[in-house]
């Protein structure tokens, strides 16, 4: 009997010209010489000879060989006895009720599944909801999955390129040769899957994608769960179920707890150069080390979160992992995704909450990523004006495409669900919401109304945080927002962007500025630190001194500061002290705990060598006070975000550089006092208005020897009486100790 397949057909088949080469290959209903016949093809190079085999009945069938290439075929009429059970004769999903056995040029014989006889894991409302970019746990579907179907394990393929000829799975389980595992094209969303039988966790692999214009390249799992060590680039088959969680009473805790109210200090961490092992390849240390090291240290100082720089995979060090190619692989520069579970479990059972920075603002150029996925504009906009950042030559994505929000949403999900993380900062909030973000005139494309609103990214974040907040009580959702965009941590439902948080990054640039002006000039720039108070509370603020101001050039957060080497210690404790006392939560970069010296430097470790000296012990021993006093006093942290939490004092003395204010609690009778002192003069005597009289005990200076300072100021405390001041009814003076904050808090009645 004939072969239904032309030459011409096998061929283009097994030199990669056929378009979807894989509704050649499996069982299909086919009609020969006008009849209806059930054709079983096969591609098994190597081989001698090929059968089908039922294992059930316990029948075989020769399989003829149509291509000297070792293209298989086996044909029988539809109305005789087949081997193969009737439904596979349906218009339904063939089932894996046949197996191959192939005889090599060796001798061996083999029996094994045919990939192209298995039901797919993605249905037709999967892909109706993944075309209306509501597959919220598209992780669960496309990528690697690995599933067992009836009794036969393996992995299930999916992707999606919807303008792609062809896609087959390659890697070393098939000698990286694109005939032999060609994927198929679902009737509708642009999904290509494949089931391949046998294939367990560890398998490379790679997409090799034949584009729209006909070019071939191998492509990295866009869903993918790990990926070789750069520069190796291909995906690796991953279980995330191995790892057995033992978090519940945290992650209960967390549901049931508005965090807005709680205190929250944040160490900002980047893995690969916080500490690293001197004997190893890279000198990085693993996870499940750094888990153990990193909790010892949040421990002692006190910190309430860890944020860390981004761990999804990037192929270049140098961009600190935010120009990411991997959205949903953990780097392999500190071990497997079980490892990095580890280490979230580790934080999460020593109360200590982490946070991951998310980039879906852009991706980069690199061939193996994103761009140009199936050979067409798929993942970004095909016009430059909105798929290109002008400024860090990388990609955006076309948010309006809803596949591309799709892949967006159930990636910030797959990290709140399947890594138990407990925020999300999402980086470079301002590019997406401005068209013209860092573009000139005529470089920019207006929206739909003629603005500059990017409407898309606006209506994707406002959605993230709709999914990310109701699938996820408790998490915390951070916007690096830069600009004056109104009601970034609004709720959505009154035109908000639904954040937890927003970086105040306006206080951030003013009061370094501030700080690094000698104290002698500063009486002339006193608004750049009052100036904060004006907008303080028309957003709930997180205020940053983040990775971003230790970098490219800008020197360390020490070097930064003037005058000799007391006075910038002075100085660095002082700018802490008044950050910690400030209404927002905190967040601080590593190695500014303890005033390193040097510009932070990706490829080397913290100078941990600095803590030999009083000075950096000094600091350090400071800010781990300053994070007890943070959470000791509800003053400090439950009222972050209204006015009612705050109060001033004295906010004019701008010829004395002095600020002085309240902190309040929720109960407006629990407060403290703040002085801070911008200057080296000590003051005596410095009057200073407080709401009632009695003894105010001295419970924070920053000037104490302890931290290195020069133990100037009111231990234990000072009484408050009448006549008032400053508009109160009673005063304290004090001894302001020079460049320092002290906090003081009444005995309570």
């Amino acid at each position: 009997m004939r072969t239904t397949v032309s030459l011409e057909g096998m061929n283009a088949l097994l030199e990669g010209r056929l378009e979807r080469p894989a509704d050649v290959l499996g069982p299909q209903t086919v009609h020969h010489n006008g009849r209806k016949m059930l054709a079983v093809r096969a591609f098994l190079p190597d081989t001698q000879r090929a059968w089908v085999l039922d294992p059930k009945h316990g029948k075989s069938r020769p399989m003829r060989r149509i291509h000297p290439a070792g293209l298989y075929e086996a044909l029988w009429p539809v109305d005789s006895q087949n081997i193969v059970s009737a439904n596979i004769v349906t218009d339904s999903p063939p089932m894996p009720t046949y197996q191959l056995r192939a005889i090599d040029h060796e001798g061996e014989m083999k029996t094994l599944h045919d990939p192209y006889a298995f039901a797919p894991l993605m249905t037709d409302f999967d892909l109706h909801l993944f075309g209306e970019g509501k597959l919220l746990r598209a992780y669960d579907k496309l990528g690697a999955q690995l599933r067992e179907v009836d009794g036969v394990r393996g992995t299930n393929f999916a992707v999606w390129a919807p303008n792609a000829r062809s896609v087959s799975i390659v890697g070393d389980f098939n000698h990286w040769d694109g005939r032999r595992h060609p994927m198929k094209l679902h009737a509708t969303g642009g999904v290509w899957e494949l089931f391949v039988p046998g294939m367990e966790a560890g398998e490379k692999y790679k997409f090799r994608v034949r584009g729209a214009w006909g070019e071939t390249i191998d492509k990295t799992d866009p869903y993918g769960f790990a990926a070789e060590l750069p520069p190796c680039t291909a995906s690796i088959v991953t279980d995330l179920n191995r790892f057995r969680w033992h978090d519940h009473e945290w992650m209960e805790r967390r549901a049931n707890t508005n965090q807005l109210e709680k205190p929250i200090s944040i160490y900002e961490v980047h893995l690969g150069s916080w500490k690293r092992g001197a004997n190893r390849h890279h000198g990085w240390l693993n996870y499940r080390e750094l888990a153990h090291q990193l909790v010892a240290y949040c421990q002692e100082m006190g910190y309430t979160h860890i944020e860390l720089l981004p761990i999804s995979e990037h192929p270049y060090s140098g961009s600190w992992g935010y120009q990411t190619v991997g959205y949903f692989a953990v780097t392999s520069r500190y071990g497997t995704p079980e490892d990095f579970a580890y280490f979230v479990d580790y934080f999460h059972r020593h109360n200590i909450g982490v946070i991951l920075d998310w980039v879906p603002a852009h991706f980069p150029r690199d061939a193996h990523g994103l761009r140009r996925f199936d050979g067409t504009a798929c993942y970004e906009h095909e016009d430059p004006k909105k798929g290109e950042h002008p400024d860090w030559g990388t990609m955006i994505f076309n948010y309006g495409r809803t596949e591309v929000r799709n892949f967006l949403l159930s990636n910030a999900l797959f990290w709140l669900d399947r890594y138990h993380i407990d925020g999300l900062r999402v980086d470079a909030v301002a590019s997406m919401l401005y068209l013209d973000y860092s573009r000139k005139e005529g470089e920019w494309i207006p929206n739909q109304y003629g603005g500059r609103e990017n409407l898309e990214a606006i209506s994707l974040l406002q959605e993230f945080n709709i999914h990310a907040h109701g699938n996820h009580p408790g998490v915390l959702t951070i916007a690096e927002e830069s600009t004056a965009w109104g009601g970034v941590s609004r709720p959505t439902y009154t035109g908000g962007l639904g954040f937890s948080l927003k970086w105040n990054m306006g206080w951030m640039n003013d009061t370094l500025r501030y700080m690094r002006d000698d104290p002698i000039h500063r009486r002339f720039h006193h608004d750049e630190l009052t100036f904060s108070l004006i907008y303080a509370f028309t957003e709930n603020f997180c205020l940053p001194l983040s990775h971003d101001e230790v970098v490219h050039g800008k020197r360390s957060i020490l070097s930064q500061m003037p005058g000799d080497l007391w006075q910038k210690f002075a100085n660095i404790r002082l700018l802490y002290s008044y950050m910690w006392t400030h209404p927002g939560k905190k967040i601080l970069f590593m190695g500014s705990d303890f005033g390193q010296w040097n510009e932070w430097n990706h490829d080397a470790e913290l100078q941990w060598d600095l803590l030999q000296w009083d000075t950096h012990r000094g600091v350090k021993k400071m800010v781990g006070d300053l994070n007890a006093l943070l959470q000791r006093e509800p003053a400090l942290h439950e009222v972050d975000f209204e006015y009612t939490g705050f109060e001033w004092i004295e906010c004019c003395a701008r010829d004395d550089s002095m600020l002085a204010y309240v902190r309040r609690a929720k109960d407006p009778n629990d407060f403290v006092v703040v002085v801070c002192n911008f200057t080296p003069v000590v003051r005596e005597n410095y009057p200073i208005g407080v709401p009632q009289a009695g003894w105010y005990q001295e419970v924070f200076n920053s000037d104490s020897q302890f931290y290195g300072g020069s133990n100037v100021g009111n231990f234990p405390g000072q009484l408050a009486a009448a006549p008032g001041w400053h508009g109160r009814s009673a005063k304290l003076l004090l001894k302001l100790p020079p460049l320092a904050t002290v906090v003081l808090k009444p005995e309570r009645r």
